[in-house]
Parts: structure tokens; C-alpha cells; sequence
């Protein structure tokens, strides 16, 4: 079995952790990209996922009884890190500020806003498996502005192929994103 499909089925466990424990889960990067268009369009290094940070203690018993392991990285108070079966997940923290916009949970960029109706898309689908993902443009817009907010990531070529596939995809599906 294929890295993709070994990340497929993760994903699912993990949409199964999160259900059962209430909390809700989105998928963000590479991933959330193929599960809008449908398909897997590329080879991913891990799985990107967005959580709120009143949730990540739930979340983290949750995927320790499912035989992940943590795995250090990001200040925990910005993003949980964690591995199963040689596959990495990786749950950035959201919080919400006084006015209610979706920001940064902590870290040294904590309260600063994320891109606004990130978090209203549907669900995407591959095959049979539906899962909450960051909307379309919202996925552009970070992917643009990354190495922008943090200096420290370089422009990838993959981010900026993923970004054409999600421009051309958003007219044909009558732009999902809103």
C-alpha cells in the first residue's frame, strides 16, 4: 500500500477520533487542495490539519489511545505534532479574538488573524471519504502570504503548482469557497 493510501486511512482515523470526541478538525495544505478537487493530485509528506486550542488536550488523549505519538516541533500552544506508522499529522491551534475572527492560537504570531471564511467551505471528498477542509482561497491566501508572514519559509514549487490547480478548479466547481 501507497503512502497516499496509508495518509487516506489516517485521515480517516483521525476524522474518527475527532467525532467521537466532538471536535471538529479541518484539513489545511496538500491535502485539503486534493479533497477539493477530488482527487490525489501529488505525493504528500504529511497530513496539515487545523483544531481549535480549547480542543487540543481532548484531541491529544484521543490520538495517544489510537497509537500516536507526539512528536516534538512548534510551541504546543501554536501546533501538536504527531506520528503513526511513520506518517506525520500536524494539528495548528486556532483561537478565536474579541470580535470573533479565527486567529493564531499562540506562538510568536498568536492573535494574528487567518484569512477571513476560512473555515466555510463544505466538506471535500476523495472517493468515499468526506472531510472538512480550509476553503479554497483561504488555501491560496496562505500559500501566497506564508513566506511573507514567516521570512524563515521559502517560496516551494509545489505551493505555487497547487496554487494553479485551485485557480483553474475554482470556476469549474462554481467556486465552493465561500
Amino acid at each position: 500500500m501507497g503512502r497516499a493510501d496509508r495518509q487516506l486511512r489516517l485521515i480517516a482515523e483521525i476524522l474518527q477520533v475527532a467525532a467521537a470526541l466532538r471536535v471538529e478538525v479541518w484539513l489545511r495544505g496538500g491535502w485539503a487542495m486534493d479533497f477539493f478537487l477530488g482527487e490525489v493530485t501529488r505525493d504528500h509528506e504529511d497530513i496539515d490539519w487545523f483544531a481549535w486550542t480549547a480542543d487540543a488536550g481532548a484531541l491529544a488523549e484521543g490520538l495517544l489511545t489510537r497509537g500516536c505519538q507526539p512528536v516534538p516541533g512548534p510551541p504546543p500552544d501554536l501546533q501538536l505534532d504527531f506520528a503513526k506508522d511513520g506518517l506525520d499529522n500536524g494539528f495548528t491551534l486556532l483561537d478565536r479574538d474579541v470580535t470573533g475572527r479565527v486567529v493564531v492560537a499562540g506562538g510568536p504570531w498568536a492573535g494574528a488573524p487567518w484569512p477571513e471564511g476560512m473555515l466555510d467551505a463544505g466538506p471535500g471528498r476523495i472517493a468515499g471519504l468526506r472531510c472538512p477542509i480550509v476553503s479554497p482561497r483561504a488555501q491560496i491566501e496562505i500559500k501566497r502570504m506564508m513566506p511573507v508572514w514567516d521570512p524563515s519559509r521559502p517560496r516551494r514549487t509545489k505551493d505555487a503548482e497547487d496554487i494553479a490547480r485551485l485557480e483553474a478548479a475554482l470556476p469549474a466547481r462554481g467556486d465552493r469557497s465561500a
